[in-house]
């Protein structure tokens, strides 16, 4: 069971900034390294500052000849099933380092010199050089190492939906990277009859992680070593006699094959010599990100029908205008546009206060985007969050309206907003003001009416997502223009 239906939420994953896993098995997915460092946002960069520390007291231990030490580190790493991703057949039981894994990888590290030559710099590093540690692995590994900035995560995605939180739980280890160390306490955490659950965003899940180990050693060492038998002239390489390529020299992968092997072990050697492949790695990799999960793939990962946008619509459109249905509408909106521009805009945040509480935002969201309208957004405008304010009424709006959206901007949280309201009497006039306050340098507000929203489901139904098609790119572009 699904812990939206299990918590009876009123709502699916389309709707939720989590991943809705399974209390009782496993979603097979991975939390990616790569995705925790594309997030922008505080609790990503403390994610990543997290893995890093753990990553590196690993490493000084192993390198210092303190074995001991690095082997309790590892061995922290304890096999919990609070995350519900993974392989895991039936019952959910997590594949992170025990004991015996810790004693297995930490042998593996020594071995394979890794861990001492400064091949190693990252956490997801291990992936490609270290027998035995694969996607899933690394995964559970992530997941405990950032179990603090998760649990703080779940409390609050907790209070956000609704969902009850159990007094007096153990946290399980989690790292302190003042006293790189494990601690443990009594947290709060959601309960079901199967146990405790740690919440995960959807926006760092992968169906694959980022880093191969086959990927990079066919793909990047493998050339490497090619040019290298090349520039040496060894007697690997073989000059083709052919008429079409005369004269071309070549090395064949197979014989590197046979010559070197194509283990992890071989691939940690190799790396040590040719490190210029492992760099071709990293910067490929960083220049090409992963996308998150997208709804569909979501949906048949948990086998339930993909998102109904027309029927978050018509939740919106059949609340009655009014002061009254604030509230509700509010909701409706949250729940429309958490679907329909995932995972563009992700982490939303109802009511956010500023100021010590004097100014509230209605909704906030962080701009995750890697592509699309707001991926262009926050390449040309300070736009790290995007702040909606909805107003369940239309005829009336105008510059106060405006002039409150605009109020909530500031240069570091960002220098746009929708505004979304029910209809417009001059819709002309209203965007005129709109572009009024961006000439003025307040900011850049979009305006949104029951007739726009139905457009973007449109769109998105219709899976029209170029910048030149989208109606909140040509209402942007009015705005500069």
């Amino acid at each position: 069971m699904l812990v939206s239906k299990y918590f009876k939420l009123g709502r699916n994953q389309a709707t939720l900034d989590f991943l809705d896993v399974h209390v009782d098995k496993d979603i097979p997915v991975f939390v990616d390294p790569a995705a925790l460092r594309a997030l922008r946002t505080d609790w990503g960069h403390h994610c990543v500052s997290l893995l890093q520390s753990y990553f590196d007291t690993v490493l000084a231990a192993i390198r210092s000849g303190n074995h001991d030490r690095a082997k309790h580190l590892l061995a922290s790493l304890s096999e919990r099933n609070e995350f519900h991703i993974g392989y895991s057949k039936g019952k959910s039981r997590g594949h992170a380092l025990g004991p015996v894994s810790a004693e297995r990888i930490w042998r593996s590290l020594i071995k394979s010199k890794a861990a001492t030559t400064g091949i190693l710099q990252d956490l997801e590093d291990t992936i490609l050089f270290v027998e035995g540690l694969g996607p899933d692995m690394l995964s559970d590994a992530v997941c405990n190492i950032i179990r603090g900035p998760l649990i703080e995560y779940t409390q609050q995605s907790c209070l956000y939906y609704g969902i009850p939180l159990t007094e007096g739980v153990n946290s399980g280890p989690v790292w302190n990277p003042h006293k790189e160390e494990w601690q443990q306490s009594l947290i709060e955490l959601p309960m079901t009859n199967k146990g405790a659950v740690i919440l995960i965003p959807k926006v760092i899940v992968r169906i694959t992680q980022t880093y191969g180990a086959k990927e990079y050693y066919r793909h990047f060492l493998m050339p490497a070593l090619q040019q290298h038998h090349k520039d040496i002239n060894s007697a690997l390489v073989h000059v083709l006699k052919g008429k079409k390529n005369k004269g071309e020299r070549r090395v064949y992968k197979k014989d590197l094959y046979e010559k070197y092997g194509a283990d992890k072990l071989a691939s940690a050697k190799l790396t040590g010599e040719h490190p210029g492949a492992l760099t071709n790695y990293r910067e490929t990799k960083r220049a090409t990100p992963s996308f998150p999960i997208d709804h569909i793939a979501l949906a048949k990962l948990e086998s339930v029908s993909p998102p109904d946008f027309s029927a978050l619509l018509a939740n919106v459109t059949s609340i009655k205008p009014g002061r009254d249905e604030a509230s509700a509408y509010e909701n409706a909106i949250e729940k429309l546009l958490s679907a329909l521009l995932y995972p563009s805009l992700a982490f939303p945040v109802k009511q956010d206060a500023l100021h010590n509480g004097r100014k509230r935002i209605d909704i906030t969201y962080v701009n995750n985007a890697k592509d699309g309208f707001f991926n262009w957004l926050s390449l040309h405008y300070p736009s790290s969050h995007i702040c909606v304010e909805c107003k369940n009424y239309g005829k009336e709006v105008g510059n106060p309206e405006i002039d409150q959206l605009a109020g909530r901007f500031s240069p570091s949280r960002g220098q746009v907003g929708i505004l979304v309201v029910r209809s417009i009497e001059d819709k002309a006039l209203l965007l005129q003001r709109c572009k009024d306050t961006a000439e003025d340098h307040r900011g850049f507000i979009l305006v949104l009416d029951d007739s726009d929203l139905k457009e973007l489901v449109r769109q998105r139904q219709s899976l029209i997502y170029g910048d030149g098609e989208n109606l909140l790119y040509k209402q942007f572009k009015a705005l500069i223009t």
